[in-house]
C-alpha cells in the first residue's frame, strides 16, 4: 500500500509538470526506480503512464493543427514515428548497466533543453538557415530521443521549430503534442510488445498523473509562468546530479 501511494503520488506530480511545463519523467523515472523497477523498465514503464495524458492534450488542441515551418505535418509525422521506433527499439537492445551510464546524459540534455530551450531559437536563428530535409532530419534525431527517452522532447521541437521559424509558442503547442503523442505512441507498442513494462507500477504512476494532469492545468492558469519554470528547472538539475552520482560514484 505505501508503495502504491508513493508511485500515486509521484504521478500526480508528474502530470502536474507535464500540464505546466513538462519534464513529468524527472519524477516518474527515479520514483519507479526507487520502487524496485530496474532503469530500462522503468523507463518503459514511465512512457506508458505518461501516455494517456499526453494523448489528451494532443486530443484538447487537435483544432490548432497546422504546418510547422512551412512544412505540412504528415512528412512530419512519419519522421517522427520512424524515430520512435528506432528509440524505442535501441532502449529494449540497451543492457540495464549501458542505460545507467547513459541515463545522467540523457537528463542533463533535458534540463538544458527546460533551462534553455526558448532562448537557443532566436539565438540559433539569427545564425543559420535550413530547409525541408533539415527539418525532417532533426524530426527524426528528436523522435528517436523521444523513443528512447523522452524527457524535455516537447521543449527540444519548440526549440528547434522556434530556429526555423520564429512562429508563435502557442500556435506550436497543437504539432508539439501531436508528434511528442506520436513518438510515444510507437514505443508505447514497441515496450507492451516486447513485455517491458510493470504494470502495477505503471498503472499506479497512471492513475495519480490523470489527477496531476488536471490539478496542472487548473493551477497552471494562476501561478506565474516563471517560477513554474525555474521549480521545474531546479527538480530536474537535482535529479540530473543525483543520477551523475548514482552513475559515476
Amino acid at each position: 500500500m505505501g508503495e502504491t501511494l508513493f508511485l500515486l503520488g509521484a504521478g500526480v506530480l508528474a502530470g502536474a509538470m507535464n500540464a505546466m511545463a513538462g519534464g513529468g519523467s524527472f519524477v516518474t523515472l527515479p520514483a519507479l526506480m526507487s520502487a524496485g523497477v530496474p532503469s530500462v523498465l522503468a523507463n518503459a514503464s514511465s512512457t506508458i503512464a505518461l501516455y494517456p495524458g499526453g494523448l489528451a492534450s494532443a486530443w484538447v488542441y487537435r483544432d490548432g493543427l497546422s504546418r510547422v515551418a512551412g512544412v505540412p505535418l504528415r512528412p512530419l509525422l512519419l519522421a517522427t514515428l520512424t524515430g520512435g521506433l528506432v528509440g524505442a527499439l535501441l532502449l529494449l537492445w540497451t543492457p540495464t548497466s549501458l542505460f545507467d551510464r547513459v541515463l545522467p546524459w540523457l537528463l542533463l540534455v533535458a534540463t538544458l533543453a527546460l533551462a534553455f530551450g526558448r532562448r537557443l531559437g532566436p539565438l540559433l536563428r539569427a545564425r543559420f538557415r535550413t530547409g525541408l530535409v533539415a527539418l525532417l532530419a532533426i524530426q527524426f534525431l528528436l523522435g528517436i530521443y523521444g523513443g528512447y527517452f523522452g524527457g524535455a522532447v516537447g521543449l527540444m521541437m519548440m526549440a528547434a521549430w522556434n530556429l526555423l521559424d520564429g512562429a508563435d509558442v502557442k500556435a506550436l503547442n497543437p504539432p508539439r503534442t501531436l508528434l511528442v503523442s506520436a513518438a510515444n505512441t510507437v514505443a508505447v507498442l514497441c515496450f507492451i510488445g516486447a513485455g517491458a513494462v510493470r504494470w502495477p507500477q505503471a498503472l499506479s504512476v497512471a492513475g495519480g498523473a490523470l489527477v496531476g494532469g488536471y490539478l496542472g492545468a487548473v493551477l497552471g492558469k494562476r501561478l506565474p509562468a516563471v517560477v513554474v519554470r525555474v521549480a521545474t528547472v531546479l527538480l530536474a538539475t537535482v535529479m540530473t546530479i543525483h543520477f551523475f552520482i548514482r552513475a559515476y560514484s
